[in-house]
């Protein structure tokens, strides 16, 4: 004899996927009474089903408030630490601290950028060499390039990006330079977009790769950039990632490049006189650069084997109004960091930080962890940190510059030594203490 479905349980049920739609409208389930030991059945399923929904929507939604805490583990556990006392990173404040900053001599760093060189360049007040960030609760640990060297031996650490990314990668060979006495125990090797300081005792390669959109793009060329159009090719990636195949840890970053309101877009080759191009609004052709890279990292990477960091936004200080002086300056003669907690400049999108964090996010569902390290807050407090004026002119200045030196001012970069030193004492800590 064969048990038939009742009536009242066709009904009651309205399929299943009409009742989970029902339960995320209105967060409750709503049934209807049944008869029959497989109505009960079916009905108990989809309660169980619905409640796992149910809870999983509840919890990714209230996680997701924009401060940033889902898509990334802000905090961490120090060795000889109990578990529980663990510590938010990017949360703190800039403490000053002439006794152990600044980590090397920018003077005696022989890879130093003269884009950063400050102090060469004729800035006196040094004061921006001296700060130490000092998380909530706990301190970073000190930043011993020796140890580092060991962890690196016989492996590459390559950033990948803009120049920002630059910026930092300067001050890790920097930092590593100041413990790597002998010159023949190190090397410097150009060859296009790639740059490799070569620690030789230890077989490490720190790397720098130029790709300021991720993806291939006509302002690829290393030197030669400033083209009055940028243009993507939003599928493209492979012409970069061959060449940072098989790194160790891969450290990009991406943002300064997508601030305009549309980008325009390449379907096709740029030889390609059939090639389509279209507009298109910057958050949506940013989702679809990204799309790429997460999907090369799923295809290419070893997730086991290779190390994965993505660096949110670089801010900047173009607008004096927004600390308190005239809305016409900006860093220039700026001496002191900003002390009011939680400032944030509107140059810093959020928006455009989600839309990293969601990528990151899909990433991680696939099995495949990108740690973001959240450098934007601790930063943006930095508008004294900038080159300002204080930086090789690459050329003539006029002289209705000249009169007005914030018109030339430098406030997207940063002064080495001095806060990319603290993004890599940040990605130091996560290497070798997670």
């Amino acid at each position: 004899m064969v048990m038939e479905e009742s009536p009242s349980c066709k009904r009651g049920g309205g399929g299943l996927w009409h009742v989970i739609e029902m339960a995320k409208k209105h967060n409750r389930l709503i049934m209807r009474g049944s008869s029959g030991l497989r109505c009960r059945f079916n009905s108990l399923m989809v309660v169980i089903i619905v409640t796992f929904i149910i809870v999983f929507v509840s919890v990714t939604t209230k996680n997701y408030d924009g401060r940033h805490k889902f898509w990334h583990d802000a905090t961490t556990v120090f060795p000889g630490t109990a578990e529980a006392e663990t510590c938010d990173l990017f949360a703190g404040k800039w403490v000053f601290d002439n006794l152990t900053y600044p980590l090397y001599s920018g003077r005696r760093c022989k890879f130093m950028s003269d884009q950063s060189a400050c102090e060469k360049f004729g800035r006196e007040n040094l004061r921006y060499q001296n700060w130490r960030w000092k998380p909530h609760g706990c301190d970073l640990p000190s930043f011993n390039g020796t140890k580092l060297l060991e962890r690196l031996r016989g492996k590459r650490l390559a950033f990948v990006g803009d120049s920002l990314n630059r910026n930092q990668w300067i001050s890790m060979v920097c930092l590593l330079d100041s413990v790597l006495l002998p010159d023949d125990m190190k090397s410097m090797e150009a060859n296009g977009s790639l740059i490799s300081f070569k620690a030789k005792e230890y077989n490490a390669s720190i790397e720098f790769y130029w790709a300021p959109l991720l993806v291939e793009s006509n302002s690829d060329d290393p030197v030669h950039h400033r083209v009055p159009d940028r243009i993507i090719r939003a599928q493209s990636i492979e012409k970069h990632a061959r060449h940072w195949m098989g790194a160790d840890i891969l450290v990009f970053n991406s943002y300064l490049w997508w601030r305009r309101d549309k980008m325009k877009v390449l379907w096709g080759s740029f030889d390609d006189k059939d090639s389509i191009y279209k507009d298109i609004e910057i958050l949506r052709s940013y989702e679809m650069a990204l799309r790429t890279w997460a999907e090369w990292l799923e295809f290419h990477v070893d997730p086991i084997k290779t190390k994965l960091f993505f660096m949110s936004m670089s801010p900047t200080h173009f607008w004096g109004d927004e600390w308190g002086i005239d809305s016409g300056q900006n860093c220039y003669n700026e001496t002191e960091p900003i002390s009011k907690e939680g400032y944030w400049g509107r140059g810093s999108d959020k928006e455009m930080m989600r839309v990293v964090e969601s990528a990151i996010f899909g990433l991680k569902e696939r099995g495949v962890k990108v740690q973001m390290l959240n450098i934007t807050q601790l930063s943006e407090y930095r508008k004294d940190g900038h080159p300002s004026t204080y930086r090789k002119q690459w050329e003539p200045l006029t002289k209705k510059q000249l009169a007005n030196p914030s018109s030339y001012a430098d406030c997207i970069h940063w002064c080495l030594p001095g806060v990319p030193d603290v993004w890599n004492e940040l990605l130091y800590t996560y290497i070798l203490f997670r």
